[in-house]
């Protein structure tokens, strides 16, 4: 879709993994290879934004992708989503995390389409008692919102888009294009690569 960019942030510092998460292997490439893949499907291009004195990432050659970087080490993710903000041109930022190997594209696509279709500001996929901060959607514009709570020490991405005009897709509108809810899955230590909903590294 070239109404959306993709906004994958790979900053963090895996300290509960025990070492680079997004390199590790599963179903046969890396983690972030997954993500980056899922996120390409929906968006012309991806903004894959690591710390500030990260090596650049290797990508699969048939993702087209850049690269920014995160001002400071350590402010979490919403710092990464501003410093990916700050380089999209397009209507709608996809915003995912790059430890979500099995982020499934008709709903990264329904999360674009949510903000493209309404007056709000963002998107989140609606659960039980809520949403979820990651995937998102986000129009560009809310960069400024966003550094205004860096600016007050608020990192909470869940905190950022409630305070926007939010458009929740709900669950069972979004699980019709994904029933195993696999859109959701993260990795944070090595047993999750196998553990969650039943999967296999």
């Amino acid at each position: 879709m070239g109404v959306a960019t993709g906004v994958l942030l790979a900053g963090g510092r895996s300290r509960r993994f025990g070492g680079d998460k997004l390199a590790a292997p599963y179903l046969g490439e890396p983690l972030l290879h997954r993500a980056a893949r899922a996120v390409a499907a929906v968006c012309a291009e991806v903004v894959v934004v690591v710390g500030p004195a990260a090596a650049a990432p290797g990508l699969p050659p048939d993702v087209r992708w850049r690269l920014a970087r995160d001002a400071r080490e350590g402010e979490g993710p919403l710092a990464g989503i501003v410093a990916g903000l700050a380089e999209v041109r397009t209507p709608v930022a996809l915003v995912a995390a790059g430890d979500m190997p099995t982020l499934a594209p008709p709903v990264l696509e329904r999360l674009v389409r949510a903000v493209l279709a309404g007056p709000g500001d963002a998107a989140a996929l609606g659960e039980a008692g809520g949403f979820r901060p990651l995937p998102c959607a986000l129009r560009p514009a809310t960069i400024g919102a966003a550094r205004a709570r860096l600016g007050v020490g608020e990192r909470s991405v869940r905190g950022f888009l409630a305070a926007l005009r939010l458009a929740v897709v709900p669950e069972e509108a979004w699980r019709a294009l994904d029933p195993s809810g696999e859109t959701l899955r993260d990795v944070d230590v090595p047993e999750d690569l196998w553990t969650q909903h039943g999967g296999g590294p």
